[in-house]
């Protein structure tokens, strides 16, 4: 099976998806030499590129790890938020839009 098959065998919501994971992890673990290696960057950042693939070849354990990003990111999102506060506010939006765009992800593909 070819990927353009594959591909086109998935829903929008499973397409924006996999770009979310993608993306967000790929830019994590560029940032992760940026900001002095912390463990947790590297850590999101590959069970976001590892869920991608994992829901793009329809593994049956996507749902779980699913699951433990969400809750990750909800956690990391929080503390983040809580330890900056509002004195940087592009880190705060930032925080701010990557938690909301993780649930709302999270509820397309529920509905799915």
């Amino acid at each position: 099976m070819s990927i353009a098959t594959k591909f086109k065998s998935l829903s929008p919501p499973q397409l924006a998806a996999i770009a979310f994971f993608v993306a967000t992890g790929i830019m994590l673990l560029a940032f992760l030499p940026l900001s002095g290696f912390p463990p947790h960057l590297g850590f999101l950042g590959i069970m976001s590129i590892i869920t991608a693939f994992s829901l793009f070849t329809k593994r049956p354990w996507t749902q779980w790890l699913i699951f433990i990003l969400l809750v990750t990111i909800t956690v990391f999102s929080l503390y983040t938020l809580y330890a900056v506060g509002l004195s940087n506010i592009l880190v705060t939006i930032s925080m701010l839009s990557y938690a909301v765009l993780t649930w709302s992800i999270v509820m397309l593909l529920r509905k799915r």
